[in-house]
């Protein structure tokens, strides 16, 4: 620990993520990364950049990425914001919107960097539990006396509230901003974007870190009523007016206009969820109903730990959690098809 670190930063549990070992190869089903490349429009407009543009600073309101977005959801680009993936957009939301102090509530099994940005800006996170089949009981969420954030669907428990559920959340919750982080939204889950509008509470996250295949390129947007994203871009400015680099507002411009490619390669991963999860419950695992890019399960004659070092072994990643309720849990990021195979067939070793 340093001697020049402020009080803070001695105090801080970072967020813990995914492994990325370089020993050797694996097949990697641990950081929910989406298994398909990005776009070929996406391709083509880094094979053919011009190196030239780096020298100049990009556009600090992001617009060619701001009317693509708001192009293919219907919104108008004054309630846009785009930010370094949505994990950043979610530290600015932290900063903008909630006081030193403050109560924000959230699930106990949830994005653990809630927690963390909760430290970090001096919150006091209050925990919701979920019930006993890692849902989300909307009725605990009525009238609270501090903002809410929620991941939907959930992570990791890979669960999603339908629309109307989360529509009572921001509805009874009228004095205080409700984040709802839709990172896996693409995947089956119903996205409140068209309710930002209608509630002058509603801020809506997503990234282009999983259905987009953008992890390694770091971009996410919120949408909310105008004075929301005000208050964003307010902090924003008084933190870094160049937040988006040139080639990637070009390369997540053309990640949105390709359309047909974002709706075949999403409907490939579903299927190999569903077909995944039906072979998984014939193994004997309990799988929750996935609406996200990822599974969540546990097997009664196998820990989770176990399970995640003998698949480590054999050259297959998957996230563990050694928390409270969910130790005896993996959560395995849908590959490819033939991945999935591999995966599977080992599993099926390991349980002999």
């Amino acid at each position: 620990m340093s001697r020049f670190w402020n009080n803070k930063v001695k105090e801080l549990v970072p967020y813990t993520p995914g492994e990325q070992p370089k020993d050797k190869k694996y097949i990697k089903l641990n950081t929910n990364e989406f298994p398909y490349s990005p776009s070929p429009m996406v391709e083509d407009i880094i094979k053919n950049y011009d190196f030239e543009d780096l020298r100049l600073y990009p556009d600090p309101d992001v617009s060619e990425l701001k009317n693509e977005i708001a192009s293919f959801y219907n919104l108008d680009t004054e309630n846009i914001f785009i930010g370094n993936g949505s994990d950043e957009i979610l530290a600015f939301a932290f900063m903008t919107y909630f006081n030193s102090g403050d109560k924000i509530y959230y699930p106990n099994i949830t994005y653990s960097f809630y927690p963390v940005y909760s430290d970090l800006f001096n919150l006091n996170p209050e925990t919701i539990p979920l019930n006993e089949s890692f849902e989300i009981e909307t009725d605990d969420y009525e009238n609270l006396n501090g903002g809410i954030i929620l991941a939907n669907p959930n992570a990791p428990t890979s669960i999603a509230l339908v629309k109307g559920d989360i529509e009572k959340i921001i509805a009874a919750n009228k004095d205080n901003v409700v984040i709802i982080d839709e990172a896996y939204i693409d995947f089956g889950g119903e996205s409140v974007l068209d309710l930002i509008n209608k509630y002058d509470n509603l801020l809506v996250v997503q990234t282009f870190s999983k259905s987009r295949a953008l992890a390694g390129m770091r971009l996410g947007f919120a949408a909310g009523n105008k004075e929301l994203i005000n208050g964003l871009d307010k902090v924003k400015f008084s933190f870094n007016s160049y937040t988006i680099n040139r080639l990637s507002i070009k390369a997540g411009a053309a990640a949105v206009r390709d359309r047909e490619y974002f709706k075949k390669t999403v409907e490939t991963l579903v299927k190999t969820r569903e077909k995944t999860k039906v072979v998984l419950k014939e193994y004997g695992f309990f799988v929750p109903d996935s609406k996200a890019n990822f599974l969540f399960v546990s097997h009664n004659r196998i820990s989770g730990e176990e399970l995640y070092l003998r698949l480590k072994d054999e050259g297959i990643l998957v996230r563990y959690f050694k928390k409270p309720k969910i130790d005896n849990f993996i959560r395995i990021t849908i590959g490819t098809e033939k991945e999935m195979e591999i995966f599977t067939e080992k599993i099926k070793e390991i349980l002999k």
